[in-house]
């Protein structure tokens, strides 16, 4: 593992909450968020100081921790803590109100190690005896409990990922298993999948099997033999895996098959029928018993006279009546820039530069440094002598770098008032201006609206960002009228964004489809907080193809003359 400040921060925070948990010195505690608070607020990457463990509220303790995570990639310490930690401690904090000190105070006084525990103690009216807590807590938590554990239906993609990732990291330890590809709603980056599939091919079934059963976290067997493996894995919440072993001939058929979606597949069956021929996911059965096999889905397609159909348009079988839009629909390879992400100046892991030169990797012709404003002190915002420091920095890097342009911008909070948090003088020096919405989520939909009209009437301001400031699977956001946010964006000529990050996906298809049709400009983008988040653009892209999103309405693929030329700036 790659260690960022970021990871840095972030274990250091984990042990001192886990410390806290167990009851430690509150002191102790106490010096391990400094430590962290003391590495947020260093303007530096970790990559530009010069001894890390100099730096004025690093001590012994959090000083080899530190050693640990840049020597072996990890933290002994934490590991150790994690151990001692009762399991059901952990997920506990989940619950709204109640932090590590809360937790830890219901452990050491009432014995609380779970879910079940808490339930009975607040039953018997326990906790509301408890000082800090009281009545009113103790129904709260009783009325969260309610639902608390239960597993849902259905996951977000982006709590899928990561176990994709360590299945796929499985799978290519196993010799056995010559190629694999996952498959259903996943595949088709959907916001929210109930299983994962996999296809894999293989030549010894069995040992596939066994190798994965043996591997994983498996919690639960539902079907094991040679054709299929059907599984729970426990991660953050269960999830169910059917792995399928297939020979390299069917392959293609079969990732078709189990991609879906199920209304498209009924529609290239009816094709097939009319051809006189059936499909499985084995393969196109011939009139005479024969059955024919691909070696790709592009020759899967190409045999009913189709173009390839990307996993993301396959819904409700009209994607077959629209393939002259595939010509244009927008693809990774169409992206030029990235418009939003932070550095280190507020809450990211890395430098100007190095977000800059992780840019130029990547083919990029030009960014926009977008850290975040004042309002925003969690994550460490900028004051406005910082924002003109920083846009020194960020013009000296861009005459220094060759192959990239780097233009200064800045994530301005809206603020709870509707008033913006940089005046327009400020604003004036800046090459592109993003709004977004970070506080007050619970006023009403009148007064959001009133905050998003300030900022997008505003001349200087280019984008709102994260438009409804939603976390799939998590909260709803601030529930704006995305309808009349569209049409003043239409009406002052503003970009409005698909947040990449998978977390949000933000605009949300059905409204991305009618900015489309508004001809209102799309910026799809990162909202990178170190080089390793600039991978979210591929997931921003497909779920822009969901929305059949033309390349040329989606801002990232424009030249920097283009894309100036609509700021009404000039380079």
């Amino acid at each position: 593992m790659a260690v960022n400040k970021k990871i840095i921060i972030k274990t250091l925070e984990e042990i001192a909450l886990h410390m806290e948990l167990l009851g430690e010195n509150p002191f102790k505690v106490g010096a391990f968020r400094k430590a962290a608070g003391v590495l947020e607020q260093d303007p530096r990457s970790l990559a530009e100081m010069d001894d890390i463990l100099s730096l004025k509220g690093i001590g012994k303790g959090t000083g080899a921790v530190i050693t640990d995570l840049l020597e072996k990639g990890e933290s002994e310490l934490l590991g150790e803590l994690r151990e001692q930690v009762p399991d059901g401690l952990i997920p506990l904090l989940k619950i709204p109100g109640l932090g590590g000190k809360k937790i830890a105070k219901l452990r050491g006084e009432l014995g609380i190690d779970s879910a079940e525990s808490l339930r009975a103690a607040c039953e018997a009216g326990e906790v509301s005896k408890l000082s800090g807590f009281g009545k009113k807590t103790e129904e709260k938590i009783l009325a969260e409990l309610e639902t608390f554990g239960q597993r849902p239906d259905k996951l977000p993609h982006w709590q899928l990922e990561p176990v994709v990732r360590m299945i796929e990291t499985v799978l290519d330890s196993i010799p056995e298993a010559e190629r694999y590809m996952v498959t259903g709603s996943y595949r088709r980056t959907a916001e929210m999948s109930s299983d994962l599939d996999f296809i894999i091919v293989t030549k010894k079934p069995d040992q596939v099997n066994a190798a994965l059963a043996g591997a994983l976290p498996v919690i639960g067997t539902d079907a094991s033999g040679e054709a299929k493996l059907s599984v729970t894995v426990n991660a953050d919440e269960p999830v169910d895996v059917d792995f399928r072993f297939v020979s390299e001939e069917q392959f293609a058929s079969a990732i078709h098959h189990f991609t879906g979606s199920k209304d498209h597949n009924v529609r290239m069956r009816q094709i097939a029928k009319e051809r006189g021929e059936k499909i499985s996911e084995y393969g196109v059965e011939q009139e005479d018993g024969s059955v024919l096999t691909f070696d790709s889905e592009e020759n899967f397609f190409a045999h009913f006279g189709l173009p390839f159909i990307p996993p993301t348009v396959r819904k409700d079988g009209t994607e077959l009546e629209r393939t002259d839009e595939l010509k244009t629909l927008i693809r990774p390879e169409d992206i030029r820039s990235d418009l939003h992400m932070h550095t280190v100046w507020s809450d990211g892991a890395e430098s100007v530069r190095e977000m800059a030169e992780a840019c130029r990797e990547l083919g990029y012709s030009h960014i926009v440094i977008t850290d975040h404003s004042r309002y925003l002190r969690v994550a460490n915002g900028l004051t406005p002598e910082r924002l003109r420091d920083q846009i020194r920095e960020v013009r000296a890097v861009d005459a220094e770098l060759d192959g990239i342009t780097v233009l200064c911008g800045t994530e301005m909070d809206i603020l709870p008032d509707a008033t913006l948090d940089f005046d327009d003088e400020l604003l004036s020096e800046l090459d592109f201006v993003i709004a977004s919405i970070h506080s007050n989520f619970s006023q009403p939909q009148e007064k959001i609206m009133e905050r998003l009209h300030a900022a997008i009437s505003n001349p200087h301001v280019d984008m709102i960002a994260h438009p409804t400031g939603r976390i799939i699977g998590r909260r709803d956001g601030y529930s704006p009228d995305v309808a009349q946010l569209i049409e003043w964006a239409a009406e002052y000529g503003k970009i409005l964004e698909l947040n990449a990050n998978p977390y949000r996906l933000d605009l949300a298809e059905e409204w991305l489809v009618l900015a489309a049709e508004k001809g209102v400009p799309i910026a799809v983008n990162t909202d990178a907080h170190s080089v390793g988040q600039l991978s979210y653009m591929d997931t921003g892209v497909r779920y822009a193809q969901r929305a059949w999103l033309d390349r040329d309405m989606i801002v990232n693929t424009w030249t920097l003359d283009r894309f100036l030329s609509h700021l009404g700036r000039k380079q």
